[in-house]
């Protein structure tokens, strides 16, 4: 059966996804160009991934398995909506108060979602069909687990401290919320690759 999950949500050894005033991305992802094996990219604006033959592996499979992706209007506007297309190649699935006004109607990139989180993760499994559904961002992924939509959350972890910033649930509403695993535990060479299943 198909599952909601974070997908490979990179975070700091203290919790952050973002440093203070979105800073320390560099550091964060800086195990997405340390590697030998190239994960193509399907973004006109995104280069392909340099990662290591373990993160290779995890990446290739899991981004065959989603089907669709569910993000926020703020990552969709701070990426520029990826040039076009998103780098993993599959619809994905905007939540926001507004449609763009450049984009009058939904294609296969993107499609637009404006009554909620439960909405737009349903939209998602639709255009997903048996595949996974993969939802970016930090307050994505805290609607999701408030609603109890969430599965599993997927954390690349890396050794960099931050001191601040973003955590990826944020003012989480429900808690404690208590997970099985991990499932999952790769070194990927500069990056722990770690899976934990949502107990519901």
């Amino acid at each position: 059966m198909s599952k909601v999950t974070t997908g490979a949500t990179t975070m700091s050894l203290d919790g952050y996804i973002a440093g203070p005033e979105e800073s320390g991305f560099d550091l964060l992802f800086q195990w997405y160009g340390d590697g030998d094996v190239e994960i193509p990219s399907a973004s006109p604006d995104v280069p392909p991934l340099r990662v290591s033959a373990a993160s290779a592996e995890l990446l290739r499979r899991e981004w065959a398995n989603t089907g669709a992706l569910v993000v926020g209007r703020r990552l969709y506007d701070m990426t520029n909506a990826w040039g076009g297309r998103h780098p993993m190649n599959v619809t994905t699935v905007v939540l926001t108060h507004q449609r763009p006004d450049d984009r009058p109607e939904d294609d296969e990139n993107f499609v637009f979602v404006t009554d909620g989180i439960e909405s737009a993760v349903a939209r998602a499994r639709e255009v997903a069909g048996e595949k996974d559904v993969a939802v970016n961002g930090g307050e994505m992924a805290r609607q999701c687990l408030e609603a109890g939509l969430l599965d599993e959350v997927g954390v690349a972890l890396v050794p960099v401290i931050l001191g601040g910033g973003k955590t990826l649930f944020g003012e989480l509403g429900p808690v404690p919320v208590l997970f099985d695993g991990p499932s999952t535990v790769i070194d990927g060479g500069g990056v722990t690759h770690l899976r934990y299943q949502v107990r519901k």
